[in-house]
């Protein structure tokens, strides 16, 4: 089964209960991108039709990209969502599928409109933002805080205020 395949491959594989059905893998951000240093927990869920239908692939801890929901960490991807085939197996998500979503986001189909905005108006000022993201949320250390960590925003760093909140300024403590 596609689960024992991962399971005996490089990824480490942490059972979510009981049923192989639910399970968490910890994924790596593909060398040569701004995810690089980036170590994430990724969610996994099987429904029963699978290989068939697709399985259900979401990031545990915080991720800053156009292609994934900032705060369920769902993921939009076509070959996933869309066009999934038995063919494939959970190698390839983890192998071909998700570094490729990591190495070219498509800000054109986003859901994080404020990553593809960023992207798409500044580049480099958004590789920081991603390189900032990997620094506070995703290091082997916060594995353990997984998936009860409830960081707030403000460790980020604020040059990525929006106007909104230039203008409104911040309240005294």
């Amino acid at each position: 089964m596609d689960v024992m395949k991962l399971m005996m491959s490089d990824y480490k594989v942490e059972m979510a209960s009981d049923a192989i059905t639910e399970f968490f893998v910890e994924f790596r951000g593909p060398k040569d991108s701004p995810y690089q240093s980036g170590l994430w927990k990724i969610r996994v869920e099987l429904p029963d039709a699978y290989p068939y239908k697709s399985p259900s692939i979401g990031f545990v801890n915080k991720i800053y990209h156009p292609n994934v929901d900032e705060m369920s960490g769902s993921v939009c991807l076509d070959v996933i969502n869309q066009t999934w085939s038995p063919m494939f197996d959970l190698l390839n998500v983890f192998e071909v599928f998700l570094p490729q979503l990591l190495l070219y986001p498509n800000p054109t189909d986003p859901l994080n409109g404020e990553a593809a905005a960023l992207m798409m108006r500044d580049h480099d000022l958004y590789e920081k933002k991603v390189k900032e993201y990997c620094e506070t949320y995703a290091k082997p250390e916060n594995m353990a805080n997984e998936p009860e960590q409830d960081s707030s925003d403000e460790e980020v760093s604020e040059d990525y205020l929006s106007s909104e909140e230039e203008l409104a300024g911040h309240a005294d403590p």
